[in-house]
C-alpha cells in the first residue's frame, strides 16, 4: 500500500520571539507534521487516545517514559503512558528531551524562560526550577540552538496541557547518555524536586529501522530493562544488544540519556517500581511499514506497588502474539471489532488527523491473513482495496485497507467527512490462493479468482460474480478487462489462482 500522507503544513522556526507581551515564547515547528495545527483536531486527537489507553492501579508516577514520533504512530502509546498519571495533581512537568538537532551539544540544555507555544495555548516555564538546575551543575547550561528545532520535548507538551492545564514544565534536551553524566543528572534533579509535586517525562523512542519482528524482540529486552530501575542492567542491555548486529538496528533507544536520568531521579525520589505498560511500533500503524520500523514503549516509575493481576493484565497490552499463515475462523467477538476497527480508522483520519491502534483482539484477528475492505455508500461501490499478501496480523491489514479504500482508489474521489455516517463497511478475509490447471476447477460464489498474464494481474472477490449476475466466463472476462488485457485472454497461457474469504459486513455479520 502506498504510504498515506500523514499531516502537511508549514513549519515554523523560531526561539527568542515575543507573543502577547512575554518573552522568549518556542513557538511551535512540528505542528501540522507530527500532530495536528488545529485546536479542535488536536484536542480531539488527544481525547482519544486517552479514552483507549491502557487503564491499571499503578500508584502516583514519579516518572513516565513515552515516545516522541508523529502522533499517528506513536501517539497512543504515549496516551499509555499518561493515562497513568492522569488524575493525579503536579504542579510541574520535567521534559527530559533527546538531542536530534545538536550535535556539539555535551551537557544539559535548560529553556530558562518564557514558554512553550503549541495550538493548545502557552505552557509557562517553571523558571524557578530552571534556575536551581542552572546554579546546581556546569552540565546544566543554556543553549538556545538545542530547543529550536527539537521535537522530543514540543510532541510531550500538548499532552501536558491537556492533561495538566495549570503545571509549568521543565524543558531539557539531554546531550550525553553515559551513566557517569546521567547520574549526576538524576541527581541533581532529583535534589531540585525534592520538594515539588513533579513528574518526569522521558521522551524516548526505541530501536530503530530493523524488520517489525526484529524490533519486537529488541524492544521487549530494552523495555524489561528500563522497568527494572537499574541503570547498569540498562546500559548493560543496550550495549549488548548493539554488538548483536541485528539488521538495520541502528539504536535501542532514541532517548537513553533522558530515560536513565529519569529512572535515577525516580530511585531518589522513593519510586517503588517500575512496569512497562504498553508497546507497539510503526508497522502497527495503519499508515506504517512492517520493513522499516520503529518502536514506542510506555514505562511507569511510581510510588508503592504493583499488583500481580496489574503486571498480568500490562504484559499482554506490552505483548503482540501473531500466528502465521492460513485463514482462521473468526469469530463473531473480533468480526465486530474488525469492523468497529476499519469504521473507527476512517472516522479518526477524518476528524482528527491519528488512526486508532489496532490491539485487543482475539487471536482469530491476529492470524497473518490478507484482506479486502469494500465500502459502499447508499448500495453503490465507493471504495475497494486490499492487501492479498500473508505478511501481517488480519487486524493491521484491516486498518491500512480501511484507509486505502476510502482514500486510495482512484477510480473515486476520497471518502469526506459527512460521507462516513452513509458508508456501509464489508470485509474479506482471504485465504491462501492455490494455482488452478483451468477455468473448469473455479466455483461461482465460492471462489476468488486471480489472472496474471503478461505482466499483467487483476483480482475479484468470490461475490462479485454473483453479486454482478456473471457467468463464469463472462466473470473472467471481466477480470481480463480489470488487468489491461483483451476480453478472452484467460483462455491460453494465463495463470489463474483461486482463494476463499470469510466475508461479513456491518449489516451482516454474525
Amino acid at each position: 500500500m502506498r504510504r498515506i500522507l500523514t499531516l502537511v503544513g508549514l513549519i515554523m522556526l523560531a526561539y527568542g520571539c515575543s507573543a502577547g507581551g512575554r518573552g522568549n515564547v518556542r513557538l511551535p515547528v512540528v505542528a501540522g507534521k507530527f500532530y495536528s495545527d488545529d485546536p479542535a483536531r488536536l484536542r480531539l486527537a488527544i481525547t482519544r487516545f486517552m479514552d483507549d489507553a491502557v487503564k491499571t492501579t499503578i500508584g502516583k508516577p514519579i516518572a513516565i517514559v513515552v515516545p516522541h514520533a508523529g502522533y499517528v504512530y506513536s501517539g497512543q502509546i504515549m496516551a499509555d503512558g499518561y493515562k497513568q498519571a492522569a488524575g493525579h495533581n503536579y504542579d510541574v512537568v520535567v521534559i527530559l528531551g533527546t538531542n536530534h538537532t545538536t550535535p556539539d551539544l555535551r551537557s544539559v540544555s535548560v529553556y530558562e524562560k518564557g514558554a512553550f507555544q503549541t495550538p493548545l495555548g502557552l505552557a509557562e516555564v517553571d523558571e524557578d526550577i530552571t534556575a536551581k538546575l542552572l546554579s546546581k551543575d556546569s552540565l546544566f547550561t543554556v543553549r538556545p540552538d538545542a530547543h529550536s528545532r527539537e521535537h522530543s520535548v514540543e510532541v510531550q507538551v500538548p499532552f501536558i496541557q491537556y492533561l495538566f492545564p495549570r503545571a509549568r514544565i521543565v524543558p531539557l534536551v539531554v546531550g550525553r547518555s553515559d551513566l557517569a553524566t546521567c547520574e549526576i543528572l538524576g541527581k541533581t534533579l532529583a535534589g531540585v524536586l525534592k520538594e515539588k509535586n513533579a513528574l518526569i517525562v522521558a521522551s524516548s523512542d526505541l530501536s530503530h529501522y530493523p524488520e517489525y519482528d526484529d524490533a519486537e524482540f529488541v524492544d521487549h529486552a530494552t523495555l524489561e530493562a528500563a522497568a527494572s530501575m537499574n541503570p547498569e542492567l540498562l546500559a548493560m542491555t543496550v550495549r549488548r544488544q548493539m554488538s548483536e548486529s541485528t539488521p538495520g538496528l541502528s539504536t535501542c533507544a532514541c532517548g537513553e540519556g533522558p530515560i536513565l536520568t529519569a529512572m535515577i531521579a525516580a530511585n531518589e525520589l522513593g519510586a517503588g517500581h517500575g512496569v512497562v505498560v504498553s508497546y507497539a511500533n510503526s508497522g502497527d500503524a495503519p499508515v506504517g511499514e512492517y520493513d522499516r520500523v520503529v518502536g514506542y514503549g510506555a514505562v511507569v516509575y511510581a510510588q508503592g506497588s504493583v499488583s500481580p493481576a496489574d503486571i498480568a493484565a500490562l504484559r499482554s497490552s506490552a505483548e503482540t502474539v501473531t500466528t502465521d499463515g492460513g485463514a482462521a475462523s473468526i469469530n463473531s467477538v473480533d468480526r465486530k471489532k474488525l469492523l468497529d476497527l476499519a469504521r473507527k480508522t476512517i472516522e479518526w483520519y477524518l476528524t482528527s488527523d491519528v488512526t486508532p491502534l489496532p490491539r485487543d483482539f482475539d487471536p482469530s484477528a491476529r492470524v497473518k491473513q490478507g484482506a479486502f475492505v469494500t465500502l459502499k455508500e447508499h448500495g453503490q461501490l465507493r471504495g475497494c482495496i486490499g492487501h492479498m499478501a500473508e505478511d501481517m496480523p488480519l487486524c493491521r491489514t484491516v486498518g491500512g485497507m480501511a484507509l486505502a479504500a476510502a482514500f486510495e482508489d482512484h477510480r473515486f474521489s476520497p471518502v469526506t467527512a459527512s460521507e462516513v455516517n452513509d458508508l456501509e463497511i464489508e470485509i474479506s478475509a482471504l485465504t491462501p490462493f492455490t494455482k488452478i490447471p483451468g477455468p473448469d476447477q473455479i466455483v461461482l460464489g465460492r471462489d476468488g479468482v486471480v489472472i496474471r498474464k503478461d505482466g499483467r494481474s487483476a483480482v475479484f472477490l468470490p461475490q462479485v460474480a454473483t453479486e454482478q449476475g456473471w457467468t463464469r466466463d463472462e466473470m473472467l472476462d471481466h477480470l481480463c478487462r480489470k488487468a489491461g488485457l483483451p476480453e478472452g485472454s484467460w483462455r491460453k497461457n494465463a495463470d489463474l489462482f483461486t482463494f476463499e474469504a470469510i466475508v461479513f459486513s456491518e449489516s451482516k455479520h454474525e
